[in-house]
């Protein structure tokens, strides 16, 4: 016998889900669809979703230390208008980049590592 399964998100830890779910809606041009408290928070855009698990005493990964952790990658055209983007939204760029040319580091407002990738990568 077989069921489906189908993705749903990619949900991440952070010690104020609400805030940090806003974060990532700003940046993906989606919307903020859940908040319960300090508890979750779910964001929605049009490339998928991505939920905040609220955790007591949270821990922020370290880059590129803890490089072996699940990370999020976003797509983008332009990388320095993107960064620029991000980082008005309070990324923070890392200082170590293993592949600038075409792919930049930074941390979320709770210092998750995500990478702004460009589609086209350069040959």
């Amino acid at each position: 016998m077989t069921t489906p399964i189908r993705f749903s998100a990619v949900t991440i830890a952070a010690p104020e889900p609400g805030r940090l779910a806003e974060f990532y809606a700003e940046i993906t041009d989606g919307e903020v669809i859940t908040v319960l408290g300090d508890a979750w928070a779910g964001t929605q855009s049009a490339g998928g979703r991505i939920d905040v698990m609220g955790v007591e005493n949270y821990e922020p990964p370290r880059w590129p230390e803890d490089s072996a952790l699940i990370h999020l990658d976003f797509l983008v055209e332009d990388l320095e208008l993107a960064a620029a983007r991000v980082e008005e939204a309070g990324a923070v760029r890392f200082d170590f980049q293993p592949n600038a040319a075409h792919c930049l580091v930074f941390a979320d407002p709770v210092d998750h590592p995500f990478c702004l990738t460009l589609v086209d990568v350069p040959a």
